[in-house]
């Protein structure tokens, strides 16, 4: 990886560090993650943020097929596997159960955050009804989408997640359309809280769990997963990756509590004029995945076909941003 994208000061953020994170740990050693897998690091945040008291639900996902078997599970939560398309209703259901308990006296002391941990896949697209109607309905869940921009688990296909220009299998030359702005699509629900994170910043990540965990209804939070494997980069650029990302503009940190939408530090910067972008090419280098349209005898267009994506977002959410629903 290039050293001019190494963290400097200009880019530093504010957050938590990662010295003050709690030691708990919900998410085990030894499961069966690939190497430098973000869903995990990403889910280790979580688990710091919501600790033991939460009940698990994922759809059929990478993180499934790592988690191992019960009684030997890699999560340190009581999880549920569920059908591809039913975290939404499934964790409504379970919520509504233990509201219930609790109302009856079955239950003592605090309720348990019910929280689905689903990929993009599982999210944009099978199970985007369910969730929306938990949103619509208020739920007092926290759906957390680990967003790889492909179904990386069965071989990488294309989802409503994958940008345009990248290969997968049902894409050999390369995705024709933008992706969906999803957690846009959920902030237009009316729910209390929407946040976008990634894991190159931990600090940024756990202090929007704490926030979720602590709103009640219905919460989204949709997290940048880059895929070793899927991008095709080297394994231990799995972080930087990341940074690149929210760099280019190409990912957005933000959050909106209660409609209003506020922008999250290195992306405040970009948003707020204090700092350029960088250019998307740069980043797309750095991925196996553009390689054909790298290559390719119309590479400019098409290279400046999805920086024609990022700047139309960064100009959208900005506006966007000035309205409060």
């Amino acid at each position: 990886m290039n050293k001019k994208h190494r963290p400097g000061k200009e880019w530093i953020i504010m957050t938590t560090s990662i010295k003050q994170l709690p030691d708990i740990e919900q998410v085990l050693s030894g499961n069966g993650a690939c190497g430098g897998c973000p869903a995990t690091m990403a889910l280790r945040i979580v688990g710091k943020a919501l600790g033991p008291n939460a009940i698990m639900l994922l759809t059929p996902s990478c993180s499934v097929a790592s988690m191992g078997m019960t009684p030997k599970l890699g999560y340190n939560w009581p999880c549920i596997n569920v059908c591809f398309a039913t975290a939404g209703s499934s964790a409504s259901g379970i919520t509504h159960a233990i509201e219930i308990m609790k109302e009856k006296g079955r239950l003592q002391g605090e309720l348990p955050t019910v929280f689905s941990w689903v990929g993009d896949g599982g999210t944009y697209d099978i199970g985007f009804q369910a969730l929306s109607a938990a949103a619509e309905r208020n739920d007092n869940i926290i759906h957390f989408c680990y967003n790889n921009e492909a179904y990386s688990n069965t071989g990488v296909q294309r989802s409503g997640a994958t940008p345009r220009g990248s290969f997968t299998t049902t894409t050999p030359t390369g995705k024709r359309q933008p992706k969906k702005n999803m957690a846009l699509l959920m902030l237009e629900h009316n729910i209390p809280y929407v946040a976008t994170a990634t894991v190159a910043y931990p600090g940024d990540l756990y202090d929007k769990v704490v926030k979720a965990k602590n709103t009640p209804g219905m919460k989204y939070i949709e997290i940048l997963a880059p895929c070793y494997l899927g991008w095709q980069f080297d394994m231990p650029d799995t972080v930087q990756m990341s940074r690149m990302a929210v760099r280019s503009g190409a990912w957005l940190l933000w959050e909106a509590e209660r409609g209003k939408i506020s922008f999250n530090s290195p992306s405040s910067l970009i948003m707020n004029g204090k700092k350029d972008a960088a250019p998307v090419d740069d980043y797309l280098m750095q991925q196996g995945r553009f390689n054909r349209l790298l290559q390719g005898p119309d590479a400019t267009r098409r290279i400046e076909e999805i920086q024609g994506d990022i700047d139309r977002e960064i100009a959208f959410m900005r506006e966007r941003a000035k309205i409060t629903i």
